[in-house]
């Protein structure tokens, strides 16, 4: 794809990262478990959650794990099913917590966090499978949770993203169920190492080059991806629910979340891309960066806008 301008970080933004490259582990030195233990000991607690209406924990099918966020209304609301981020290895329902929340009260949609099952122990498609499964269970006790099935939507960040966006390609095949939306923030779509943005942002940004190798080993070793591991590689997107696509210009995976994109509306999906020029994967993660927080307001408004009822907005191809 041809070259974006490279934009500098604004100082909080750069001191910051500066704070992260100095605290995430060096995963690509570690295994699977040893990775997961690191960075689980470095998670620090939020202080101040969001209140929400309330929150329901489930356990479904053999055992997955599943959060509900419940708004404080007496309206029908949408219906999110959300896959965490986490390169497929790593976080949990609790590390996304402060996402969820957000994700719920910016809007007001019922949000289901799914704890699919992680890799190495379970490869591919396992977290794809789990994700649908909680996407059928969703969708069959949407009035039980006070959420409207006709706007059901999947969201999910980072290798979450991924997830995401094979799901909505899955339930279409299926026949179900029917999504109004895809929330694709940041996505990890294809293992191309390539791109632009992987040589400009291959390290000091957060998320490495050799972190992204690494987890998609652990994921899906051998290479030869298929389109139940990458979106890209499906022979048509056509016919897939419209979508909130969010890339970070500061992030490796910047250009293939563009190319994603691109793909989409080639194939007659309506898309509204949201691009933040100067800020780094996982930036919804870091409500304490101001440039962060308006962002997430955008993100969440543009999502809010498909969700809504009244024939449903949809966005110019």
């Amino acid at each position: 794809m041809t070259d974006a301008p490279h934009t500098s970080p604004s100082p909080p933004v750069r001191a910051m990262l500066d704070t992260l490259n100095a605290n995430f582990p060096a995963v690509h030195t570690m295994t699977g478990l040893a990775a997961r233990a690191a960075v689980a000991a470095r998670r620090a607690p939020n202080p101040s959650p969001q209140p929400v209406g309330r929150i329901e924990d489930h356990r479904i099918g053999s055992g997955v794990r599943v959060r509900v966020y419940v708004p404080d209304t007496t309206a029908p609301t949408p219906l999110i099913v959300f896959a965490h981020g986490g390169g497929f290895v790593f976080c949990d329902l609790d590390s996304h917590d402060g996402i969820c929340r957000a994700m719920c009260n910016a809007t007001t949609s019922v949000v289901v966090s799914v704890e699919y099952r992680l890799a190495p122990e379970h490869r591919a498609p396992a977290a794809a499978e789990d994700v649908y499964l909680a996407l059928e269970w969703a969708h069959d006790r949407a009035p039980q949770f006070g959420a409207d099935p006709a706007r059901l939507a999947v969201a999910g960040d980072s290798a979450g993203g991924n997830l995401a966006a094979v799901v909505a390609i899955t339930a279409r095949d299926r026949g179900g169920p029917h999504l109004r939306a895809q929330a694709l923030l940041y996505p990890v779509i294809d293992d191309d190492f390539g791109t632009d943005s992987y040589r400009r942002y291959a390290d000091g940004y957060y998320n490495t080059r050799a972190a992204m190798q690494w987890y998609w080993q652990q994921y899906a070793p051998g290479g030869a991806l298929t389109a139940d591991v990458s979106p890209m590689r499906a022979d048509t997107l056509t016919g897939l629910p419209q979508a909130v696509m969010v890339t970070a210009g500061l992030d490796p995976l910047h250009d293939e979340g563009v190319a994603y994109a691109q793909r989409l509306r080639s194939d007659s999906v309506p898309v509204r891309h949201l691009d933040f020029p100067g800020l780094f994967h996982g930036f919804l993660s870091f409500p304490s960066l101001a440039e962060s927080t308006a962002a997430a307001d955008a993100v969440w408004a543009a999502f809010r806008k498909i969700l809504t009822p009244a024939r449903s907005h949809s966005f110019p191809r």
